[in-house]
Formats: C-alpha cells, structure tokens, sequence
C-alpha cells in the first residue's frame, strides 16, 4: 500500500513559527513520526512539502494508479486553491486533509476548506496527531477499496441445482 503525504506552503517553518498555533514540531519530526506508522501498518510513504501550488496540483495529478490515498496538509491553500480541489477531485484517489490547528476556531477567513468538499474526511485541531490520525484514515480507506486476495482469485461460485423429488401418485 502506498500513500502520498503532502504538506503545504510555509510548513518547513514548523517549530520555528506561531508555536501557540502550530505546536513545537517541526516538520522532520512529523515526517518521522508518519514514517512509523506507515510502517506499523505496512504502508509505504512519499513525502513532499512545497511552497508552489502548481506542484502540489501535479503530484496530486500523478497520484492515480501510483498511490492508493493521499494525506494533504494544504495550509493556506486551503481556503483559496480551486486548481487543488479540481485535482483531488480528478485524481479519484481517497485523500484526507489534515491541519495542525482547528481552521474553525481561527480567523474567519480559515471557516472554509474548498478542498473539504472532496476529500473523503478533514482531520483538524489535534497537532501532530492530526497527522497521525489522517494516515490512520487513509491506510483505513484505502484497505477497505482493495480488493481481497481470495476475492481476486477465486470465481464466484454457483449455487448447485436442487434435485428434483417425484411426484406421488
């Protein structure tokens, strides 16, 4: 299994910026952290951080068929980014965007997500643990979208015929 992790503009600043918002953690830190649960649960990640939307749109736009789910921190693009919410929508891969902070209890401005609206879920609020639990959703999505080994081998069987009884006369 194979999951993508992308993180968003201005989080390499992690542990060095708004601490009372965005925890002590900098980004290695959680990179480590994702690395050990993928790891418990078997998945492979890719990690990527970029400060360009338009190369955030084309990971996501190479995701199909290379990845079975996607963890997107979008950051700021949250809230303005129509060319990352198109991509996620046409990537068709089960994507989960975390936040560090809870967008909801911040300035008005951060209320809405255009990228909530296609993402199978939005985890925001917990820190670090967000992230933990937006890879735990996305193993979790993608486990559930494959199909089973036995399933993939074996033909569906057919009922056998029912023998017929004779009619008493």
């Amino acid at each position: 299994m194979r999951v993508l992790v992308i993180h968003g503009p201005n989080l390499q600043l992690l542990g060095s910026r708004q601490s009372a918002i965005y925890g002590t953690a900098n980004l290695e830190v959680i990179n480590q952290e994702l690395r050990r649960g993928a790891s418990a649960r078997g998945a492979i990640l890719t990690i990527a951080q970029s400060n360009h939307e338009g190369q955030i749109v084309e990971l996501i736009g190479k995701a199909k068929g290379r990845y079975d789910a996607i963890v997107i921190n979008p950051a700021a693009y949250t809230h303005t980014s129509v060319a990352i919410r198109d991509a996620i929508e046409a990537a068709g891969v089960p994507t989960v965007e975390v936040h560090l902070s809870n967008i909801y209890a911040r300035e008005s401005f951060r209320h809405q997500s255009l990228l909530a609206p296609v993402c199978r879920g939005q985890i925001a609020g917990f820190g670090i643990a967000s992230y933990r639990l937006g890879l735990e959703a996305a193993v979790g999505l993608a486990e559930a979208a494959a199909p089973t080994p036995a399933a993939s081998r074996t033909p569906a069987r057919r009922p056998r015929p029912r023998p017929r009884r004779r009619a008493r006369r």
